[in-house]
This record gives C-alpha cells, sequence and structure tokens, in this order.
C-alpha cells in the first residue's frame, strides 16, 4: 500500500484523540519543550506534519513552523484547526519536497521515517532536512527501537499492545527489515476492524550512517523528550542531529 492510501479519511480521523495517547500533555509538553529550545528563537520545519499534534503547540509557543505533509485528509484536518496564513503546510512527500527558506529546526516525530519503505528513500529523507537548514540548523528524529528481542523464538510476530477495544501486533521480515503494524479494534458483538501500516525499522548506528551521508553530525541521542538517558533497554530514542556551522 502506498502511504497516501493508508493515511486516509478514516485513519485521519482516528488519528485525532485530543487529550489522549500522543496528544496527551504529558507527552505534547515535553516535546514541545525541546523543539522550541533547540529552534533557538529560529523558524521550524516539520516533516509528516499530520494534523498538526505537534505543529499547532509548538507555533503557538512562538516558533514559526511550516508543514510538508503527503495525506490530504490529514492536512484537512490541520486546516480546521489553523489557518494557512498562520500554520503553512505544503503538501508533498517528504523525501523531495522543498519549501522556500532556510530553517533552524527540522523534525520529524512518532516514527515516521520507517513509513518510507526502502534505505535510500530515508537516506534522502535526511538529505532533504539538510537543503531546509540553515548552516548549523538542527534535524531531530523520533524513533523506536525495533524490539526484535521480544518475538518469541520461531515467530515472526510480537504483540505491542492489549488494551479494552484494541488489540496492537507487530509482524517482522528481519531480512528486509521491514514490519508491518497489525490494528485490531473492537466493538459491540462481533463488531471488529483490521487496519495495517508497512514500516522498515532503522537501528540507531544505522540512522547516525544516514545522518552521515547527508553532512550531519549527532549531536545528542535521548530516550526520551525529557532527556532521560539512552540505554540499552530504551523502546525508543530522540536524536539530535546538526550540520556544521
Amino acid at each position: 500500500m502506498e502511504q497516501d492510501e493508508i493515511w486516509e479519511e478514516t485513519a485521519a480521523a482516528q488519528y485525532d484523540t485530543p487529550g489522549q495517547g500522543m496528544f496527551a500533555p504529558e507527552v505534547i509538553g515535553p516535546t514541545v519543550d525541546l523543539l522550541a529550545e533547540l529552534a533557538a528563537g529560529g523558524a521550524a520545519l516539520e516533516l509528516a506534519v499530520g494534523t498538526g499534534r505537534v505543529a499547532v503547540p509548538l507555533a503557538e509557543r512562538g516558533v514559526p513552523v511550516t508543514g510538508i505533509e503527503l495525506s490530504r485528509p490529514m492536512i484537512d484536518r490541520l486546516r480546521a484547526k489553523v489557518p494557512e496564513a498562520r500554520l503553512p503546510v505544503v503538501e508533498g512527500d517528504m523525501t523531495t519536497s522543498v519549501v522556500s527558506g532556510r530553517f533552524a529546526l527540522v523534525y520529524l516525530v512518532f516514527n515516521t521515517i520507517s513509513n518510507l519503505l526502502t534505505q535510500p528513500e530515508q537516506v534522502e529523507c535526511f538529505r532533504n532536512a539538510a537543503r531546509h537548514l540553515a548552516p548549523g540548523g538542527r534535524f531531530v528524529v523520533e524513533l523506536w527501537v525495533p524490539q526484535l528481542r521480544q518475538l518469541p523464538p520461531g515467530s515472526p510476530a510480537t504483540v505491542f499492545a492489549i488494551e479494552q477495544g484494541y488489540v496492537g501486533l507487530d509482524t517482522y521480515d528481519v531480512l528486509d527489515q521491514r514490519v508491518v503494524s497489525h490494528h485490531f479494534r473492537f466493538g459491540r458483538g462481533r463488531e471488529a476492524t483490521h487496519a495495517v501500516s508497512p514500516h522498515r525499522y532503522i537501528w540507531a548506528a544505522e540512522l547516525d550512517l544516514m545522518g552521515r551521508l547527508a553532512g550531519f553530525e549527532l549531536e545528542a541521542r535521548y530516550a526520551d523528550w525529557d532527556r532521560s538517558p539512552f540505554t540499552a533497554d530504551s523502546p525508543s530514542h530522540v536524536s539530535v542531529y546538526r550540520l556544521p556551522t
């Protein structure tokens, strides 16, 4: 499936969960705090801006934000929150779309770089970020750590969430570094839906090499937006790359 097929109207509507999950204040607060600090008074560009989960509160903090987004339904939901003049968005792919001007910060949150399903595409994403940055600018990537250690012996799948009315599991192809996330949602009686999203997972060392190919140096890596230390047991990381001045 293409990404614009995955992020259609229904998926865009389900993505927004005001005050809960990814939209909870304890998640958004530290994210916006760190991004605002890294922007250091300059403008920011969000790749795959989505419905504005991060971009809207960051703009409310006084950081000028522009977005790039492939999904028209996601853009429409963002436009219902803020007008184009306050948060402009270019419709297009994060690997090739170009926005005029230079930014102090480019960022890519919530594992979205893994939506690019080949290594060359992921490298081009880094290069596109570099094209948009002023000298000394930063590129921030939030990404999960592949949980291969949790795979049962001989099994290609692991359950990552069990909640009321929801089960999530990942199926792995370790040869091509592919994972497909399966989302099962249950209603009343026998009502159920199944949605999938494919990804290419990236190890931290591979991500650093992609950064070097685009001219970046790794400035910092945290386990989360609160700057907690990244360890061998961290399930995700926030990596900060910087261009030379």
